[in-house]
């Protein structure tokens, strides 16, 4: 059994949480987030240690207070420094441009792919094969992730395609004679 809920999050300076009704507001130097409380868990703030509890024993209670324990986590990580995601485009001409909320991708099809980002999520190009995905919503953030990579997901042969950065894909060997 998970004891994720036990465990207090610990807010850093200029991070505030307020409690209005069953919605949990989280504010910080990056920006805000807000949250709908389920209505079995009780959450506490006090002196700047938001704590969790399951209102009953029952083990849906308990799940879900890990589970808000662990999203209200991110987002106070993501509100005070933030996530950042970095995908990789390996194959020949393959390469990327970033202008403003656009991502121009150019992996093999006959035309170019211009995906527009999602609000709160802002991209950078540092190289032509490399993307720089930053936002403060961890979820959004892998999720576009995710859609990026699903363009040209890696494939096994050669290992051509969009990947995110340290991944390891498992490599094939060739049909033989």
């Amino acid at each position: 059994m998970s004891r994720v809920a036990n465990s207090p999050v610990n807010l850093p300076s200029g991070v505030s949480v307020e409690l209005a009704g069953s919605t949990l507001n989280v504010k910080g130097g990056k920006g805000t987030l807000n949250m709908d409380i389920h209505d079995l868990v009780e959450v506490s703030n006090e002196d700047n240690v938001v704590t969790f509890k399951a209102r009953n024993g029952s083990q849906k209670a308990r799940a879900l207070a890990g589970t808000t324990r662990a999203l209200v986590n991110n987002m106070v990580i993501g509100v005070s420094t933030g996530f950042e995601r970095k995908l990789e485009l390996v194959g020949v001409g393959y390469r990327a441009k970033a202008t403003g909320n656009v991502l121009n991708l150019s992996v093999g099809y006959s035309n170019p792919i211009d995906f527009e980002l999602p609000a709160g999520v802002s991209v950078e190009t540092p190289s032509q094969t490399e993307v720089l995905l930053k936002s403060i919503d961890k979820q959004l953030l892998g999720q576009t992730a995710a859609v990026i990579r699903a363009f040209r997901a890696p494939e096994p042969y050669k290992g051509k395609g969009i990947r995110y950065a340290g991944e390891q894909i498992m490599r094939k060997e060739a049909k033989k004679k």
